[in-house]
């Protein structure tokens, strides 16, 4: 996983506080910046945040040798002729939409789905699948009580943040 601090879920006091220690000062990029990430911190959590899900909220199932397929150079993302592999497509393009790395499906029933960090199994999430709303916990920002959250290149995007992968 990323150590870069940039990569990290932190709260909005912290956030700010360690971008002025760097800059010193607040240009309109700057604040922009600040918006954008209290923004995001408000954002209701859902399940395809954190696992790749079908436009209807169900967790899609990795193809099988996915890993090596999707290591092919030409597999980046950017393709757009699948043929025969269309359920690979899929899945690779419900993953680019998830917002935290790391993330597996440890359990996936009738009435809810659980959530791990691949990296820490403490950091747990239950979503309820009537209303895929996770147990005791509404936003992005109260994701910020676990230590080691980590942002992917999305998310980042999203934030203003450019990507030092």
């Amino acid at each position: 996983m990323p150590t870069d601090a940039s990569h990290k879920l932190i709260p909005m006091t912290t956030f700010v506080l360690e971008y002025y220690a760097h800059e010193g000062y607040a240009d309109l990029q700057t604040l922009s910046l600040m918006n954008n990430y209290a923004n995001f911190l408000k954002r209701s959590l859902t399940l395809g945040m954190f696992v790749p899900v079908d436009p209807n909220g169900n967790v899609l199932k990795e193809p099988k040798n996915y890993a090596s397929w999707k290591s092919l150079e030409h597999n980046d993302g950017e393709r757009t002729d699948m043929t025969g592999f269309e359920e690979y497509g899929e899945y690779q393009k419900a993953e680019q939409k998830c917002m935290f790395e790391g993330f597996k499906v440890d359990y996936n029933g009738y009435s809810k789905v659980r959530i791990v960090a691949a990296y820490d199994t403490s950091i747990e999430l239950s979503f309820n699948k009537n209303d895929l709303i996770p147990t005791g916990f509404n936003d992005v920002e109260s994701l910020t009580v676990f230590d080691d959250i980590f942002l992917t290149s999305n998310a980042l995007k999203l934030i203003g943040i450019k990507d030092r992968k």
